[in-house]
């Protein structure tokens, strides 16, 4: 995953009974113009499906989006991953010598895998299974804590969450590209209402957008 993925913005709580809380889940993607989430870091990232255009976002970085990105990255909060990029992002960043923020605060940072197999190896510092169907368990685990979530990449993941009503934010980079092929961040689900709260343009063309969900009353 390309590195400008790596934050936690933190802020708002949702619109909670006083005295009541509960976590709130950011789901935090780059994306193609046509919403396809599939490989933007390297071209070996996820090729299933015969995707071919992997490390699409490789160049669009720049100080605008770093600035964005990081705001939040020394912030409180865990972070809630799919199996699959669990351990291809921290495969990548607990293997790589190159001087770098992420390899730190990736090991530091309490995270949690959703897993459908109680057989899953957790190899990271830090580590925590929630083992069962991705609905059930993240509502669960939303309903019993009160710290700020932040999904990165995890298409598979993100997607239940979506049909079950799960996302509080979404913070999307959008890439001035169409890709044509390659899987979505949505998939079927209800309708969502969101709310722009904040947005800036990088100087590589990328629009970097967070919205809330609008919940109902």
């Amino acid at each position: 995953m390309i590195p400008e993925l790596l934050t936690r913005l933190k802020r708002w709580t949702g619109n909670l009974p006083e005295g009541k809380h509960m976590g709130r889940i950011s789901v935090t993607e780059s994306i193609s113009l046509d919403g396809v989430m599939q490989g933007p870091g390297r071209p070996d990232e996820d090729t299933r499906g015969g995707f071919t255009h992997g490390g699409w976002g490789i160049g669009y970085q720049d100080d605008v989006s770093l600035q964005f990105m990081g705001e939040g990255m020394t912030g409180e909060g865990v972070m809630l991953f799919g199996r699959r990029t669990y351990e291809d992002m921290l495969g990548y960043w607990a293997a790589t010598t190159d001087p770098n923020p992420f390899t730190d605060y990736l090991t530091q940072v309490r995270k949690y895998v959703v897993s459908r197999s109680c057989d899953t190896e957790l190899r990271h510092p830090n580590s925590v299974l929630l083992n069962g169907d991705a609905r059930e368990t993240v509502h669960r685990f939303k309903e019993g804590t009160d710290a700020d979530i932040t999904v990165l990449g995890s298409g598979e993941l993100v997607r239940a969450l979506q049909q079950a009503g799960l996302v509080d934010e979404y913070v999307l980079q959008i890439h001035p590209l169409v890709l044509g092929s390659g899987s979505s961040l949505f998939g079927p689900s209800d309708r969502a209402d969101l709310t722009l709260e904040r947005s800036v343009t990088t100087t590589t063309g990328v629009i970097i957008a967070r919205y809330a969900v609008t919940k109902a009353a």
